[in-house]
């Protein structure tokens, strides 16, 4: 899969929830997880963290919504029950893309959505907890971007294998002129 993503919440005080969503975040290969504004600690989190993500995935905490900070590129996408957000199942996710959710009884803040790209939101009659929230936008986007065989139109697996690659064939890097290294004797020259 191309790109990477990173997840985080806004303003959150469950640290069950926070511990829960990154646990999913970790078996979703998410690039790093971060908290804004929220009262969480690994301690806490970890009674629900299980695969103690914080020890295989970067963690960065930012204590108002200006001080976050996302790599260059990446752009933040705020899931949040609005009135024009985008609904999931319509929404093209960004190659970089950090995902921000609200805290459990609130929603993000305004500054926070000042700051977001783009808003999406889960097609649901109302707000879900922020780790089943998280759980969806993180397999929607596997879906969105990823490479699987194509669904069957009839119930149950795959009937057709998954196509190869359309991007050109394998480079090793060690083919590559630009890669190439010196002769030794060159290295005092």
């Amino acid at each position: 899969m191309r790109g990477f993503f990173g997840i985080g919440v806004e303003g959150i005080s469950k640290e069950m929830n926070v511990g829960n969503l990154f646990r999913t975040a970790h078996a979703f290969d998410a690039s790093f997880v971060f908290t804004v504004a929220a009262a969480y600690t690994r301690r806490g989190g970890g009674k629900s963290d299980t695969s103690d993500s914080m020890a295989h995935v970067p963690f960065y905490e930012f204590p108002k919504p200006d001080q976050l900070m996302l790599p260059q590129g990446c752009k933040l996408v705020g899931v949040e029950l609005l009135a024009d957000s985008v609904e999931l199942p319509s929404f093209h996710h960004p190659p970089q893309a950090a995902y921000v959710m609200g805290p459990e009884r609130g929603e993000l803040s305004p500054e926070m959505i000042a700051r977001c790209d783009h808003i999406l939101k889960i097609p649901t009659k109302f707000c879900v907890n922020v780790g089943i929230a998280g759980a969806i936008v993180m397999y929607d986007r596997i879906l969105s971007v990823g490479r699987f065989a194509p669904r069957p139109t009839r119930p149950g697996g795959p009937i057709e294998e998954l196509p190869p690659p359309t991007h050109g064939g394998v480079k090793f890097r060690s083919s590559a002129e630009q890669f190439r290294r010196p002769p030794p004797e060159s290295y005092n020259a």
